[in-house]
């Protein structure tokens, strides 16, 4: 390493946000996510085995997906590389490819090859890293904040290992912040500070689950507090309330806390007390909650527990979490009220809950044939296997309708959907039964 190099690395290391500086070098260190990086886990053997295949690490911000990462590049032998995926272009690919080729060749080393926010490259970036990671010449791991299934190329999804990073727990996030006060090396030890219990739990509250969220507070908080009388830093609510610029939402005794907010929303929204629903969806916008979470668990309500009692439910919660993505808020407010109090007032039914149920058969029977009369006849050969021989078109019959076996013949009989007589499933629920008494008739 050239000297200039070796002390911009040096100033920046000790200049870096806490944030940063605080960010584990081993797998030990790491604070939360221990549903894949616990001792039995196979995220934690493969790392400590150094026998790693492509991963793509998808999360909330501040969960760690870049630490895991870093993490991965100090206990391995293979080369590490590095790019972020908001600046880099084909050309910085092509040098990390032609250098990992090299490495290959000459030492027999893979490498592995780091791209944040990979969901910001376009197909065609996507498309290049592919052979490279096919035929092992470098080891991807990428990181997202959006579904990968949907936002990264389906041909490197199948050749990856998805884990999902969840936002840490209260307890973590308060660790993380009294190691930041206490640790001399890396943390802010030095300044003798302390931090009082109420704005430690706030701090952890307000956090939701994003470590870096608290850590920046912190670090912020006893940069610009002075020394009290006797020569320590004493961080309050007050204080934590001014530097997040927001009062913290106090919980009461029992532990009320993210979850359980957003818990009592959606039993609100189902339970059809509209009062309820904008009272806890007023203290999830004031306490900073994500306003696309919320929006996801109004549009989760809408199918879950009303669904088609009133279909117009989902369009509406669709619709208001569009709008909050393209207006803002204070204006966005109005789209997600409108959509709550929708779902929290339509009539209510869970039968869209059979999915599961036919999927508890699925697993349990497997793959059964499919009736021979519905399989599809128009590939070549079909015919002669008697595909599609004895189907019944439904609109050649009264009311657009026939009975014949659409189920597997094994599960004869089986109902899945159950319409209940809410609303407009009503209607549906005797519009079946109607079909079905009058083909018989």
């Amino acid at each position: 390493m050239e000297l200039f190099e070796y002390m911009r690395s040096t100033t920046q290391e000790k200049e870096s946000p806490l944030a940063a500086r605080l960010r584990p070098r081993t797998l030990d260190e790491v604070v939360g996510q221990q549903h894949i990086i616990g001792k039995d886990k196979l995220l934690y053997r493969a790392i400590k085995a150094d026998k790693l295949s492509s991963i793509i690490f998808y999360g909330p911000p501040g969960t760690g997906k870049t630490t895991l990462a870093k993490v991965i590049a100090g206990t391995t032998s293979s080369e590490f590389k590095s790019i972020n995926a908001t600046v880099a272009g084909k050309k910085d690919m092509e040098e990390v490819t032609e250098a990992a080729k090299n490495t290959q060749g000459m030492y027999g080393k893979k490498t592995i090859l780091f791209v944040d926010e990979i969901h910001r490259f376009n197909k065609g970036q996507q498309d290049y890293l592919l052979p490279f990671v096919e035929d092992g010449t470098i080891i991807l791991i990428g990181a997202t904040t959006e579904n990968p299934f949907f936002e990264v190329n389906g041909a490197l999804i199948s050749r990856s290992m998805i884990f999902e990073l969840k936002p840490l727990e209260k307890d973590d996030v308060k660790s993380l912040i009294m190691r930041a006060v206490t640790d001399d090396e890396r943390g802010m030890g030095a300044y003798n500070a302390d931090i009082d219990e109420e704005a430690l739990e706030g701090l952890a509250d307000i956090a939701g689950g994003d470590a870096r969220h608290a850590l920046n507070a912190i670090e912020l908080a006893i940069l610009t507090t002075d020394k009290s009388e006797d020569g320590k830093i004493h961080i309050t609510l007050p204080i934590i309330e001014d530097c997040i610029q927001k009062r913290v939402v106090r919980f009461d005794k029992t532990g009320d806390n993210h979850y359980d907010t957003i818990s009592a929303f959606i039993k609100s929204m189902r339970g059809s007390d509209p009062d309820a629903v904008l009272y806890y969806l007023a203290k999830m916008i004031y306490a900073g909650e994500d306003l696309k979470f919320i929006a996801r668990r109004i549009m989760i309500c809408a199918s879950e527990d009303v669904g088609n009692a009133d279909p117009q439910a989902l369009q509406v919660a669709v619709a208001a979490s569009q709008a909050v993505e393209r207006i803002g808020v204070p204006e966005g407010y109005y789209a997600l009220s409108q959509a709550a109090l929708y779902v929290a007032t339509a009539p209510k039914s869970n039968a869209a809950c059979g999915i599961f149920d036919a999927m508890d058969v699925v697993k349990e029977t497997g793959t059964l044939p499919i009736p021979t009369h519905l399989q599809d006849a128009h590939y070549k050969g079909a015919q002669k296997l008697g595909h599609g021989v004895g189907y019944k078109y439904a609109h050649d019959y009264k009311n657009d309708y026939v009975k014949q076996q659409y189920l597997p013949y094994e599960l004869t009989g089986r109902e899945f959907y159950k319409p209940k007589g809410n609303g407009y499933e009503a209607k549906i629920k005797e519009h079946m039964a109607r079909l079905k008494r009058e083909a018989e008739e």
